[in-house]
């Protein structure tokens, strides 16, 4: 069964609260996904370590429920 964009947006939330998230439906399927997560969280750690984070929040929902998640992560810009 294919995951809901805001169930997958609030997984991610969840395990990362000062996250923005933006969820796309690349195929308007629910299995397959464009993820942007900008948090301060991820400032100093590498994109493995930031993506890793991403990936622990969806709880082992990836390849499961989820099919394909393309995973574009940042930093928010200090202003």
């Amino acid at each position: 069964m294919p995951i809901e964009e805001d169930i997958l947006a609030q997984l991610i939330e969840r395990s990362i609260p000062d996250a923005k998230v933006r969820i796309e439906d690349l195929r308007g399927d629910g299995d397959h996904y464009a993820a942007y997560v900008s948090s301060p969280a991820f400032e100093g750690l590498s994109r493995i370590q930031q993506h890793q984070m991403v990936y622990q929040a969806l709880q082992g929902k990836m390849g499961g429920e989820l099919h394909a998640l393309s995973l574009h992560t940042s930093v928010p810009e200090k202003t």
